[in-house]
């Protein structure tokens, strides 16, 4: 084995948890001079760098007319038969279903197959593994992996016991990471409210699936505003959005809510608000919210699955799930008192630097590429 690894990452493109991650463990590792290959429909929503190692491998969904619903996992499986076995190590994010694509194309592959790690990343288990049926195929794909890894230890839990592996598989827990250097305060503070009555910038990034309860921000952002100016910001897109914004209509807070859609300059959005909001009804991990916390924007949100493994202490608050007065509480307590908010920021930013900077979690990846290859 050369010190240059050959890896193909295989993801959704979307602005969600895995595909974001997936594009930054793909930029980051040809960044270190590895030659990496992107599989997906579509290039990823966060932007891969120029670079002659990285490329971009397009799948090509059916589109024939007897497939009522296109076999988006075959066409995986054929992609990856299709770039053959030139990589030493296949990585597949979201479970369901590129690791059945992975099995499939392995075993057409035959002993000349690349190695492969998979990594779950919430919804591939809490969501869709438990229903009837999948829970087996899940557990089949999972299996034949050669790593498995969740960026959580809730989550390495809850894949145990909805996925029922045996509790002999190992499952490494590799948190997700930010590039805090992109990611950062802004040197100024000019970005905050004026003592001239400004508004309060609370700001929400996802891709707007049920699970992220997005009417809740809506509730939140109008007890807020009974108690002090603020506005709120959407970033991202997907299906529940518009319920929130007819939730607004209806609370009377419409013209206090900005839809700015998938954007790139997300890191600028985060670094301009005074607070992060996260009503997610369970979170694997929390990408989002760890990019608000490296930006030093304290994170309000529920006490829900991996998320207190992320946010930690004093860098923003928790409440119990779905107590949105306990949570519109909070933000307000933390806007009206400045030392306390300073505070927040102050130790959202050292617990990103400190526990989930870029370079640091891609040495763990490297690490855990090469004992793989090792075995």
């Amino acid at each position: 084995m050369t010190d240059r690894l050959r890896v193909t990452v295989v993801c959704f493109p979307n602005l969600g948890g895995s595909g974001v991650i997936a594009a930054e463990i793909a930029a980051g590792l040809a960044e270190r001079g590895h030659r990496v290959r992107v599989v997906a429909t579509a290039p990823p929503g966060r932007s891969l760098p120029q670079l002659d190692n990285l490329t971009f491998e397009p799948v090509r969904v059916s589109d024939y007319p007897l497939f009522k619903h296109p076999p988006y996992t075959l066409d995986v499986a054929a992609k990856l038969v299709e770039l053959g076995a030139d990589s030493d190590l296949l990585h597949i994010h979201y479970a369901v279903p590129h690791a059945a694509s992975a099995l499939l194309a392995r075993q057409a592959l035959g002993a000349g197959a690349p190695r492969c790690v998979a990594t779950l990343h919430g919804t591939d288990v809490t969501l869709l593994a438990d229903r009837p049926g999948y829970q087996a195929v899940a557990r089949l794909s999972v299996a034949a992996a050669d790593g498995l890894t969740t960026p959580s230890a809730f989550l390495r839990e809850e894949a145990r016991r909805l996925l029922a592996l045996a509790p002999e598989m190992p499952i490494e827990v590799i948190p997700n990471f930010v590039d805090t250097r992109r990611f950062s305060p802004p040197t100024a503070a000019a970005h905050r409210r004026s003592e001239a009555n400004q508004p309060a910038t609370l700001l929400h990034v996802s891709n707007f699936r049920a699970v992220k309860r997005a009417a809740d921000l809506i509730e939140t952002l109008a007890r807020v505003r009974r108690q002090l100016p603020a506005r709120l910001l959407l970033v991202g897109d997907g299906p529940e959005l518009a319920q929130a914004v007819q939730r607004a209509e209806q609370l009377g807070v419409a013209e206090h809510v900005v839809r700015l859609g998938e954007r790139a300059d997300v890191a600028d959005l985060i670094a301009s608000a005074d607070g992060f909001l996260s009503t997610s009804a369970n979170e694997s991990f929390g990408v989002a919210a760890l990019e608000a916390l490296s930006c030093g924007v304290p994170v309000f949100g529920y006490r829900v699955g991996g998320l207190p493994e992320v946010v930690g202490d004093d860098c923003g608050v928790l409440v119990e799930p779905f107590d949105i007065d306990a949570l519109a509480d909070a933000v307000v307590a933390s806007l009206r008192d400045h030392q306390r908010h300073d505070r927040y920021r102050r130790a959202a930013r050292s617990r990103a630097v400190e526990h989930f900077d870029r370079d640091d979690i891609l040495d763990r990846w490297e690490s855990y590429y090469r004992e793989l290859m090792s075995r």
